[in-house]
């Protein structure tokens, strides 16, 4: 599998992408083209083709949630001519209205619009996506220090209710050798996502991680989430987009911590 990041906050020393507070990755799994996420704007597009990325041969893009730093992107693609027979794949409340206060953060399409442009597929459950690829549906709580949290509130037909981000979830990527977490921002928790994955792939053997961990602060949540990874021997570790430099750098006094910005490319077999 290789991976190429479109879209991150960070861009690399004297390679000349642009970033925006964001997630947009394109994957490739032997003859799948994919995309997870399509970042705030058109910038995916600006990389994807400053990256030689033909986004015309891509035939999914997965949403890891609907908050709109992953989905925004989605009204450059279809204005664009790269959107051919596309299928989208998400949780059931990914593109429901999202708002918090009176500031809308959610997809700027929605799911009835969605619909006639696209072939969506929303699932609660696990689901292929590629030879190896499995989109992991709704997360659930499996450890005591990972708690949902509301942002914000969620139409739910004509009311709004408080929105714990049900829909956030991730890819796992299953190899010969173990298996691989790509996620968006890990509201779900990243520990959660993992184990959750392992159960998924009926695989304990995880080899690495690349996504947002949405750690802020250097507390109690941040030193069970270290220990968790060391316990699962994880080698691999990409914490990027909504983990702050405190979390990397603490991650790193015990486990490696490698690089993320735009242009990176990682395969994994």
């Amino acid at each position: 599998m290789k991976l190429k990041v479109l879209v991150d906050n960070n861009t690399y020393i004297d390679q000349y992408y642009c970033g925006e507070p964001a997630v947009s990755y394109y994957i490739e799994d032997e003859d799948a083209r994919l995309l997870l996420d399509v970042g705030y704007s058109d910038l995916f597009i600006k990389n994807a083709n400053a990256l030689n990325v033909e986004l015309k041969k891509v035939n999914t893009i997965v949403i890891s949630h609907g908050h709109d730093d992953h989905t925004r992107g989605l009204k450059y693609y279809f204005e664009h001519d790269i959107a051919g027979q596309i299928s989208i794949i998400a949780h059931q409340d990914t593109f429901k209205e999202k708002v918090i206060d009176n500031l809308k953060i959610c997809s700027p399409i929605l799911q009835d619009e969605l619909k006639e442009k696209c072939n969506l597929i929303l699932s609660k459950e696990p689901k292929k996506v590629s030879e190896n690829l499995i989109f992991l549906g709704e997360i659930p709580k499996i450890n005591d220090f990972e708690n949902r949290k509301p942002i914000g509130k969620q139409v739910e037909g004509e009311i709004l209710v408080e929105d714990y981000v049900m829909d956030d979830t991730a890819l796992a990527y299953k190899s010969e050798n173990g298996i691989y977490i790509i996620t968006g921002c890990s509201h779900s928790g990243i520990c959660n996502i993992v184990e959750y994955a392992k159960q998924v792939c009926n695989d304990n053997r995880v080899l690495g991680i690349i996504g947002g961990f949405h750690l802020f602060k250097v507390n109690e949540r941040v030193h069970k989430t270290i220990d968790y990874l060391i316990q699962n021997n994880i080698k691999e570790l990409y914490p990027c987009h909504c983990t702050s430099f405190n979390v990397r750098a603490e991650i790193h006094k015990t486990l490696p911590v490698k690089e993320v910005g735009v242009g990176l490319e990682v395969n994994w077999q």
